[in-house]
């Protein structure tokens, strides 16, 4: 039985066009590497989402496995090289659900000394522990399994997935920038209309259009100082006189008789914006309102919240029925984590694709940017001492920017809010 366990999931290898690339492929063949020397008394297990077989519509049934192969030969020889001294298991997610669903799809993913568990949750032991895992797709609803192991019941998140991001990456290449294959990287998907238009901006738009509109965009913060001001001197509050008068403008030459036509461009569109913002500002508070009646929720922060409330609520039942379980370790969210309930702890893997970190730009009313980043890691649970330790270890990744210039030129300093601090050692004492 192996001592040491090492958990990683969500990679999302493979798919049409530009998804038949791995950003983070040197790094997993060296983890690969590095893992297969220290123990043979090891197993690792990917839990769930490895492939991307959703992301295939080109190809169907036995044909998608070996497409993949095809895609990533450096990737699967790593996996066949590492299996020969420590277990490899993999457990179906959503992504990959059609391994679940044929037999020959064990026998495909053997010859690379790659165990497939068609089921969806497993245990493990250790020191008389016992460890549940599973993908936790089936506690969203939008991909939960409604017959698992029937290929045929599938969950509205397949078609949804068929025809954003398998249309995205078949796409993707046509665009000025190769971003539309990102599409998958984004969390929560509530946020994706707002991504799409981030980048429409700033990476599709017409540079010429883009160009003329900045100075209005840049200059908005200036045209709410410009106006605050006047009205302090329209209603005698300050006497300086110093914007009704131009004198501002005036000292400035040709500069601010430029800077004065924007301003005044930018204070009729900002007028007419308020006077629509109140009617408007009504209408969206009620459809609020009727969403929520309906449990519809559009907050990301409370989105968030939400999802990760149903694996706390499902770890809390398996703590309950087995009083063994000290772990529960599960995938699927793409936000690394472990929480504690009363010495027993709940595991959440991450992701080991690319993340986006929503930014505000410094000034002016530009549309948000989508920062990359990325979290590569891995948790490993052994026994130390009669203990269970949990290790969290970081990979390290040199992200190429895709950013423009402009983004670039707007971010602040501030970055990487999104990756939350794990202990990088934590001991359950028995």
């Amino acid at each position: 039985m192996p001592k040491e366990y090492y958990f990683i999931s969500d990679l999302h290898i493979g798919g049409d066009e530009a998804l038949g690339e791995c950003d983070f492929e040197n790094e997993l063949i060296q983890f690969l590497k590095e893992i297969q020397t220290q123990s043979k008394n090891a197993e690792l297990i990917i839990i769930g989402d490895a492939f991307g077989l959703w992301e295939f519509t080109q190809v169907v049934g036995k044909e998608k496995v070996e497409t993949l192969f095809a895609q990533f030969p450096k990737i699967f020889n790593a996996f066949r090289v590492a299996g020969e001294n420590i277990k490899i298991t993999i457990l179906p997610g959503n992504h990959d659900y059609e391994i679940a669903c044929y037999t020959e799809f064990v026998d495909l993913f053997k010859d690379y000394n790659i165990c497939v568990e068609q089921t969806p949750a497993i245990t493990r032991q250790i020191a008389n522990k016992t460890l549940w895992i599973e993908h936790g797709n089936q506690y969203d609803e939008v991909n939960h399994m409604p017959d698992y192991g029937n290929p045929y019941a599938l969950p509205i998140g397949y078609f949804i997935t068929k025809n954003t991001v398998a249309k995205a990456g078949m796409l993707s290449r046509k665009g000025r920038h190769n971003w539309l294959k990102d599409i998958q990287s984004v969390y929560p998907t509530e946020l994706i209309p707002d991504w799409l238009l981030s980048n429409y901006f700033y990476k599709e738009m017409s540079p010429v259009l883009r160009w003329m509109l900045l100075p209005f965009l840049l200059l908005s913060g200036l045209t709410f100082f410009v106006l605050g001001g006047a009205a302090l001197e329209f209603f005698k509050i300050t006497n300086d006189n110093i914007f009704l008068n131009n004198r501002l403008f005036d000292s400035l030459g040709i500069v601010g008789s430029l800077l004065e036509i924007i301003l005044i461009i930018n204070a009729i569109a900002l007028l007419v914006f308020l006077a629509l913002a109140i009617p408007f500002g009504f209408v969206i508070r009620d459809l609020k309102r009727t969403l929520k009646r309906f449990d519809i929720e559009l907050d990301p922060a409370e989105l968030t919240g939400e999802k990760e409330d149903l694996y706390i609520n499902a770890a809390q039942k398996i703590f309950n029925d087995d009083p063994d379980t000290v772990a529960f370790i599960y995938g699927h969210t793409h936000t690394p984590s472990i929480q504690s309930i009363k010495k027993r702890y709940i595991i959440n893997t991450g992701t080991w694709l690319k993340q986006f970190e929503r930014i505000t730009p410094r000034f002016g009313l530009l549309p948000p940017i989508y920062v990359p980043l990325y979290c590569l890691n891995y948790f490993k649970l052994k026994t130390e001492g009669g203990n269970i330790v949990m290790e969290y270890h970081k990979i390290d990744k040199s992200l190429t920017s895709d950013l423009t210039r402009i983004q670039r030129l707007m971010v602040s300093h501030k970055q990487n809010k999104k990756i939350i601090e794990i202990p990088g050692r934590t001991t359950i004492e028995l």
